[in-house]
Order: structure tokens, then C-alpha cells, then sequence
């Protein structure tokens, strides 16, 4: 005869002793906090990529479309991180913050698909020779100097 054991109940949340629930509250912080870690290391990327542009200057022969999508993106992310922000202040589990969750949700998916867009043009033109700008502006000095 088989005997099957029964694992006594928690009294405090009626789960089983030693399972968990998940909050999902705290996991939707949790995963705002990730997400918001990830948009400052972007934002700190596309600053290096705005000082590279603004050393080399006019020399880049994309300057204006770089200076533009860098300052686009940045500005977007800005608005995500704000977002974000409103977002983490949400309680998901009171029933009047579930609309504005999923609205929030929605705009901040658009916002990264977005940078994400804006961000791959930006390396599309480039950032060729990032490690040395100053010798590429000398370069193309140089060689203005020559003609």
C-alpha cells in the first residue's frame, strides 16, 4: 500500500511550508530596477559616442546625422528612465494601478524599441576609429592642408 505524505500548511499565507508565492509585486521592482540598470549602461555608451562625435567634429562625414540620432537617443532614454520611474512607484497589487501599469508598460516597450532602432543607425555609420579620434582629426587635417 502506497502512503503519500502531506506537507503541513503555513498558517500565515495557507501555502505549503517551505514553497514560496511569488510576489509579483516585488518581482515587477525587481525587473524595473534590472531594466533601468540596463538603460543607464546604454545611456553611458551613448554619452562615450556623443564625446567621440563632438572631438572629431565636422571632420565625420556623417556629423549632423550622428550628433541628431545620438541626442535622439539619449533624449528617449531619458523619457524611459523617467518612466520607469512612475512604473516602480506602482503597487500592482491594488487593483486602481493595473491600468496604469499596463499603459506605462506599453509606452516604455515602444521607447526601447525605439533607442534600439535609433542605436543600431548609430553604429550602422559609425564609429570606426572611436580609439583615436584625435589622430583621425589630424589625419584629415593633414591631408586638407595638402590640397
Amino acid at each position: 500500500m502506497a502512503t503519500t505524505t502531506v506537507s503541513p500548511m503555513n498558517a500565515e499565507n495557507g501555502n505549503m511550508s517551505g514553497v514560496k508565492s511569488l510576489d509579483a509585486n516585488r518581482y515587477a521592482t525587481k525587473k524595473t530596477i534590472a531594466q533601468g540598470m540596463l538603460d543607464i549602461a546604454l545611456l553611458t555608451a551613448n554619452a562615450s559616442q556623443l564625446k567621440y562625435i563632438l572631438q572629431v567634429g565636422t571632420q565625420h562625414e556623417f556629423y549632423i546625422l550622428m550628433l541628431s540620432l545620438i541626442c535622439v537617443s539619449i533624449g528617449l532614454q531619458a523619457v524611459v528612465g523617467i518612466l520607469y520611474l512612475i512604473v516602480g512607484g506602482l503597487d500592482i497589487n491594488r487593483e486602481r494601478d493595473h491600468r496604469a501599469a499596463l499603459i506605462l508598460n506599453d509606452l516604455i516597450l515602444v521607447g526601447v524599441f525605439l533607442i534600439s532602432l535609433v542605436n543600431v543607425l548609430v553604429s550602422g555609420f559609425g564609429m570606426e576609429h572611436s580609439n583615436q579620434p584625435l589622430q583621425l582629426l589630424t589625419h584629415r587635417m593633414e591631408r586638407t592642408e595638402e590640397t
